[in-house]
């Protein structure tokens, strides 16, 4: 059997690694709207925080302090499962560096690439669970009590 030259060697890894390199595109796109939810969010804590100081009202208070609750516990979610899909994103580029590395060098280190990889499918399944329970917080609290103030003030009003 032939050798393979260096070319067909860089070849070969490089075709190795379009797997995670894919894999790290599908991040980016959970990460693009993660950061869209978590803003939404961070912008309506501002609007509802800018009411309640404006709010007569003291059981209106406790509603929009509710709704401030459920935001915060959103942001939070957010915010870990971001640092999660970030530390699987950094988890693949060592994957990917180690399959060049292992090639290149002449040496096996299959088993850390096997506990890299298992690594980084670890902190994706914890920022996806993360992601499913902010998701179900903020359909869940969709216009808890808002509803309530908003048929009040159409009440009072002439």
């Amino acid at each position: 059997m032939e050798e393979l030259t260096e070319i067909e060697t860089i070849a070969s890894v490089i075709q190795l690694a379009v797997a995670p390199v894919f894999l790290l595109a599908g991040i980016a796109g959970l990460l693009n709207v993660l950061t869209v939810r978590l803003g939404r969010a961070v912008d309506r804590v501002r609007v509802v925080e800018a009411r309640i100081n404006k709010e007569p009202h003291s059981e209106h208070c406790s509603i929009l302090q509710t709704e401030i609750s459920a935001l915060w516990s959103r942001i939070r979610l957010a915010n870990w499962s971001i640092r999660m899909f970030v530390a699987g994103a950094l988890v693949i580029c060592l994957v990917i560096v180690s399959l060049f590395f292992s090639e290149l060098a002449v040496i096996n280190i299959s088993a850390a690439i096997v506990v890299f990889f298992l690594g980084a499918m670890f902190l994706l399944i914890m920022g996806l669970i993360l992601f499913l329970i902010e998701v179900s917080i903020s359909t869940r609290s969709i216009g808890t009590g808002i509803s309530e103030i908003l048929d009040e003030e159409k009440i009072v009003e002439p």
